[in-house]
């Protein structure tokens, strides 16, 4: 009995009675939807009931699928969707045709050169070497969007890298843009579980000019690692001149409402360069500060 092979398995899997289900017989019985197999029926599915289980699927959907792509860490990046390359927004300038319009158009003039930076960012992160088990690092995460998300994929398709896009179910339609890699391009329906796969593997963090989504974004992973709640990693704000006019930081410290050493969560930087220079003297200085293992 040495030699005799025990089955892996003895019950069918959930595709093959799947295919047996969708070619049975049609009665009044079978037709009626009680009778659809629970993972079939998507009427069961979409109740307010199972909104639960919607939340464990679209976890871990995403979660197996970086996990199969042996993605071990993140670049993730945030911006706005309304920051064109520099060519689109000098077009949009040119077809302005009234004050406010151009008034606007000049600001996102000014700020196309983000998406320059972007682009360039993630050309240079998207080179890191995979390590000893096949893992890959720092990985290019956007929201999967235009603009700042699309010149972040954009740099790791330049040197033929894949990258992540997540992106959300809108109201209006919102395509993944053509720089995501398509198997690595999700949609989400709730915004929190999107918001936690940025984070669960994200070990930096970019931030470009953006608007609401942005600070919502950025200044969830601020409370966090201001509460403890998950380890610092390196918080880069591109443009110090956009984020000190938008947000008053020093305010908040003036007021009592946050302290000093809070402000040292984020680092600002004004290039790609300089914010991969930052990334790397974080973790440089980390490893040397890690005790070393006894003999």
């Amino acid at each position: 009995m040495t030699d005799t092979k025990v089955p892996s398995r003895v019950f069918p899997r959930a595709r093959q009675d799947a295919a047996t289900a969708d070619a049975g017989i049609s009665t009044p019985q079978t037709e009626s939807p009680a009778y659809k197999l629970a993972f079939q029926d998507m009427d069961f599915l979409l109740r307010e009931d199972l909104r639960p289980v919607r939340f464990q699927l679209e976890l871990l959907k995403t979660e197996l699928l970086l996990d199969e792509a042996h993605i071990g860490s993140t670049f993730v990046m945030y911006g706005s969707a309304r920051i064109p390359e520099p060519s689109k927004a000098q077009a949009m300038l040119d077809m302005a045709t009234d004050e406010q319009g151009r008034r606007i158009a000049e600001r996102l003039v000014a700020k196309s050169k983000y998406y320059d930076m972007a682009r360039e960012l993630g050309r240079l992160v998207s080179n890191f070497p995979r390590d000893e088990a096949g893992k890959r690092h720092f990985v290019v995460c956007s929201g999967g969007g235009p603009s700042i998300m699309e010149a972040a994929n954009r740099g790791a398709s330049d040197v033929h890298a894949e990258s992540i896009g997540l992106n959300i179910v809108l109201p209006h339609e919102q395509a993944p843009n053509p720089y995501v890699t398509p198997a690595l391009s999700m949609q989400f329906h709730y915004f929190a579980l999107r918001k936690m796969h940025f984070l669960l593997r994200a070990r930096a963090l970019a931030a470009f000019p953006g608007g609401f989504g942005t600070f919502d974004e950025l200044f969830e992973l601020l409370t966090l690692i201001q509460t403890g709640k998950v380890k610092p990693i390196p918080v880069l704000l591109f443009g110090r001149e956009f984020w000190e006019k938008v947000v008053n930081f020093d305010a908040l410290v003036e007021e009592g409402v946050v302290s000093e050493r809070d402000l040292g969560i984020f680092t600002y930087v004004e290039s790609a360069a300089e914010g991969w220079a930052v990334v790397q003297d974080f973790y440089r200085k980390r490893q040397e500060q890690e005790p070393t293992p006894p003999e």
